[in-house]
C-alpha cells in the first residue's frame, strides 16, 4: 500500500511540475496549444505551440502523466500534429539550417 501511495505522489509531483512548465510556456508565448504523442518506453512527448508561433516540447514518463499535465495546465490539446497546428509554428534560420544539414548528411548534433 505504501509503495502505491509513494508512486502516486511521485506521479502527481511530475504532473504538477510539467503543468507549471506548460503554463509558463503559454504565458511567455501569448497562449499555447499542444499535442501528446507516445514515444515508446521513454514515455510521451508534449509538443507545445505558442500563439506567437514559438514552439517547444517536454517529455513525460508516461502518456497518462502527459495528458494529466496538459489538462491541469488548461491548454487546448490536439489529437495529432496536423496541418492546422503545424501551420502555427514559425521557424527561423536556425531550424532551416538544421533541417538542411540533416537532409544533406550534415551533423545532426549541431
Amino acid at each position: 500500500m505504501a509503495d502505491t501511495q509513494q508512486v502516486d505522489a511521485r506521479a502527481e509531483r511530475k504532473v504538477s511540475r510539467l503543468a507549471h512548465q506548460i503554463s509558463a510556456f503559454a504565458k511567455a508565448h501569448g497562449g499555447a496549444e499542444g499535442q501528446v504523442a507516445h514515444i515508446g518506453e521513454r514515455g510521451a512527448r508534449i509538443v507545445l505551440v505558442g500563439e506567437d508561433g514559438g514552439w517547444g516540447d517536454l517529455v513525460a514518463p508516461s502518456t497518462e502523466i502527459a495528458r494529466k499535465a496538459v489538462e491541469k495546465a488548461g491548454i487546448t490539446v490536439h489529437e495529432s500534429f496536423d496541418g492546422e497546428l503545424a501551420a502555427k509554428v514559425k521557424t527561423g534560420p536556425y531550424e532551416w539550417s538544421r533541417m538542411a544539414g540533416i537532409q544533406v548528411g550534415g551533423p545532426a548534433g549541431g
